[in-house]
């Protein structure tokens, strides 16, 4: 059994001596390995910057640097499938740590217990999913995920997403295709085509997001920032 210091001063000594050891001017990220405490079932790996390499050791909770959404992130913030930390265990040369956690609900993103769900050797999925992460992370973030998927996938597993992002001309022909059909559906059209457009535009823009690997996370924050800012104001910091 693991047990992860729980006064402020303990946790903030064991910090102390961790840091000591971690060059994070060679190593600005570090591969984090999480681990199941109990079965030491590998979960996940994500990376840790300095910021959420301290958070993690804190708060007694799993952070990491998304390198797709270009900030730190709490596991869980979204679905409350948190990580609690046991224990913090770095590596020999000081650029890999292994975290030994208690994970709350399921570790993947796809609604799966691990990440390391698809057998190479067996060539299939080996772990069915246990939570429908629709209502867990929306239907946009689940299906920008399910795009990068088709991006990933082998030649010979066609679809109309890989199609696209494997030809860039037809992609950005169909975006700027979607675009317009909005703008005649909101100039002459119907409520319902409206929506029907708007909801193709945003499916081909999202695969356009996928094929640079840009998280809608990123536009989302974008979005935030703009708050309280007259779009006036906006237009002319870009040109700045």
């Amino acid at each position: 059994m693991y047990a992860f210091p729980r006064k402020a001063w303990e946790r903030k000594n064991l910090f102390r001596r961790n840091t000591m050891t971690i060059d994070w001017n060679k190593n600005p990220l570090i591969p984090a390995i999480a681990q199941d405490a109990e079965t030491n079932e590998i979960l996940m790996l994500a990376y840790m910057n300095e910021e959420a390499y301290t958070l993690t050791l804190e708060t007694g909770y799993a952070h990491y640097f998304s390198r797709s959404k270009q900030r730190i992130w709490k596991k869980g913030e979204s679905s409350d499938h948190t990580q609690e930390i046991k224990d913090v265990l770095l590596d020999c040369d000081a650029d890999t740590v292994i975290l030994k956690i208690k994970q709350n609900g399921v570790a993947c993103h796809t609604g799966r217990k691990s990440c390391f769900f698809t057998s190479v050797m067996q060539e299939k999925i080996i772990l069915d999913k246990e939570v429908d992460t629709d209502a867990i992370y929306g239907v946009v973030d689940t299906l920008y995920h399910t795009i990068l998927e088709r991006k990933n996938a082998p030649a010979e597993q066609k679809s109309w997403t890989k199609k696209l992002l494997d030809d860039k001309e037809l992609m950005l022909s169909k975006i700027r295709e979607e675009a317009d059909e909005v703008c005649v559906a909101i100039n002459e059209e119907s409520d319902e085509q409206v929506i029907y457009e708007s909801a193709d535009l945003l499916y081909h823009t999202l695969v356009g997001l996928g094929y640079r690997d840009i998280s809608p996370d990123r536009v989302k924050q974008e979005l935030a920032r703009r708050f309280g800012m007259s779009g006036i104001t906006e237009k002319e910091s870009r040109k700045k």
